[in-house]
């Protein structure tokens, strides 16, 4: 057997095995990313694009390339979970009663699923190849988005996420790095061709051109990352999304080819598909971290999610939550009470 065919049994091995462990899709690819990613990332930054995500220039070096992270580093194996949802995300955005929570938040965590199954294939691969090598998920100085691109998986889209052929704009990714040099997949070519339906879709315009976001507009942001109060030019836009936002996922034509996930603990928690308003702007502290225990809403804290949710309220143009915005404009929290009297004066107009 040459060099080339052991690569490329041990990459169809170790893509067999993953498959198995409950990953929906995998690509291989060089741990020396195109610095031309380095160079972008790098731009984005000095135009303050990221707003308040500072970990994102704190270790712009390593994050530039695997390379850069890991000096051992040869190959970058790419694993994807497909967590697709029954119905178009939009569908909620009328209800203006509900929160409307984005699909990837609606299931258990992703972190933690994903890296129980990255941690098993990685010790079947160190058993089996006796090799060194460490699993990521969206908790490390890597690009995965370029990396799945680079794997083969999909490409990064005119709204910066990837997009698979397979699986639409629904997929949750993983990495494992290791000192092996396998057989690699070609980067998958960019076919958005000359359609900008995910650009028109966004409710606050956070696209600045194809390819690039100011996350500062973007309401994922506004309602998760920002830890200050969202700034008032974009609370209408908001509506009733209190988690994230799926528009330009959803707007995306590709998701004809997607396909429903098969994970059940992707599926929608019962208090997650459509929460009611009222039920969660009453949520205490120990309510709130009882009730997001297991899932990715408990990144943020009681004050910022219930302060999202007093927007949807105030968003609803229904005045029979006045009684309860007027009990919150005494809450202990600064951002609760902002929004509570944001909320209120909405109503009142």
């Amino acid at each position: 057997m040459t060099e080339i065919d052991s690569k490329s049994t041990i990459s169809q091995q170790i893509t067999n095995y993953a498959l198995s462990a409950g990953f929906d899709t995998i690509g291989f690819t060089g741990a020396a990313l195109d610095k031309v990613h380095g160079v972008n990332l790098k731009n984005y930054i000095a135009k303050g694009h990221h707003g308040e995500m500072t970990w994102l220039k704190d270790r712009l070096f390593q994050r530039s390339s695997p390379d850069q992270l890991w000096d051992d580093a040869k190959s970058v194996i790419m694993l994807g979970l497909n967590y697709g949802p029954a119905q178009d995300p939009r569908t909620l955005l009328n209800h203006t009663d509900i929160g409307n929570i984005s699909v990837y938040a609606r299931g258990k965590d992703y972190h933690d699923v994903i890296k129980k199954r990255l941690k098993k294939v990685a010790r079947w691969m160190a058993h089996t190849y006796d090799c060194d090598l460490k699993v990521f998920v969206d908790t490390a100085p890597i690009m995965e988005k370029p990396l799945a691109a680079a794997a083969g998986l999909g490409w990064q889209g005119k709204h910066t996420n990837v997009v698979s052929p397979q699986f639409g704009n629904w997929l949750f990714l993983g990495a494992i790095i290791t000192d092996m040099i396998l057989a690699y997949d070609a980067p998958h070519r960019d076919q958005c061709g000359s359609c900008t339906a995910c650009l028109e879709s966004c409710p606050t315009n956070a696209f600045t051109a194809p390819y690039e976001m100011d996350a500062r507009r973007c309401i994922s942001y506004l309602t998760i990352e920002l830890k200050t109060a969202i700034p008032h030019e974009f609370r209408k836009s908001v509506g009733n999304r209190i988690y994230g936002c799926d528009d330009c996922l959803a707007a995306c034509p590709w998701n004809k080819f997607a396909r429903v996930s098969k994970e059940s603990q992707m599926f929608s928690r019962a208090e997650l598909g459509a929460p009611p308003l009222d039920t969660l702007a009453r949520l205490s502290d120990a309510d709130f971290r009882q009730v997001f225990s297991c899932s990715p809403i408990k990144r943020i804290v009681r004050g910022n999610f219930v302060s999202n949710v007093l927007i949807a309220i105030g968003n609803s143009a229904d005045k029979g939550y006045q009684t309860l915005l007027q009990s919150l404009i005494k809450d202990e929290n600064p951002l609760v009470v902002d929004a509570a009297h944001w909320a209120l004066q909405q109503l009142h107009e």
